[in-house]
């Protein structure tokens, strides 16, 4: 039978890491990859939000083997190994798990049916309490007051927010705050993802800089 590519990858991965393999594979641990796996991700999405397919084949695999390279390490935990075999399991488990509408009898008429199911059944296997349990609290700050305002809706729990979204005469932290919270709060109500405009507006803040030095040279 001729071997996969996804085979062959764990195959380079375990000769990597074995003795006479790479000295600097074999050194690295979770937390010594945790910045290539954010790295990775990003250059991922820069190349989607610039439709580079190329580019987008390039980064796939680089979070690819992101993920292989973890799972190679926790495969030698000594009392708790996983291998890679073993995250493609669960995570094929839960996808059918996640979705009764496709592999069970539930019926579902929209796609925000199915999302609302998701999380339900999420609640569920976790035995969350909170609406705040699961937020990995790591994540940048934009992005975790999103995921937050998105849990409350979902909750069905109404917060006290700025209702006007306006530049407070004193710029203090508290301030500033309210002001972020106001506007990431007004385009999540208008179907906007503000971590996408704010890349947005930095493009186009970079794209200025680059006209302003062009200028002066």
């Amino acid at each position: 039978m001729t071997q996969s590519h996804l085979q062959r990858l764990v195959a380079v991965m375990d000769q990597l890491r074995s003795p006479g393999g790479c000295l600097w594979d074999a050194e690295q641990t979770h937390e010594t990859l945790i910045k290539f796996l954010l790295e990775e991700s990003y250059e991922y999405i820069e190349a989607v939000e610039t439709n580079d397919r190329e580019a987008m084949l390039e980064e796939l695999g680089d979070v690819l083997l992101q993920v292989y390279f973890h799972a190679r390490i926790a495969q030698e935990h000594s009392t708790e190994p996983f291998s890679i075999e073993d995250v493609a399991e669960k995570v094929a488990d839960k996808l059918i798990r996640r979705h009764p509408h496709v592999f069970a009898d539930v019926k579902v008429s929209s796609s925000e049916e199915v999302l609302e199911n998701w999380e339900a059944l999420k609640v569920l296997e976790k035995g969350r309490t909170s609406a705040i349990d699961g937020v990995p609290l790591a994540q940048p700050a934009l992005t975790l007051v999103s995921k937050l305002l998105y849990r409350a809706e979902k909750n069905k729990l109404t917060l006290t927010l700025p209702t006007a979204i306006q530049t407070p005469q004193e710029a203090t932290q508290k301030s500033v705050g309210e002001v972020l919270l106001a506007t990431i709060a007004w385009a999540q109500e208008n179907g906007v993802d503000p971590e996408g405009a704010l890349r947005d507006a930095a493009r186009g803040l970079m794209a200025e800089i680059v006209q302003i030095e062009s200028t002066v040279r």
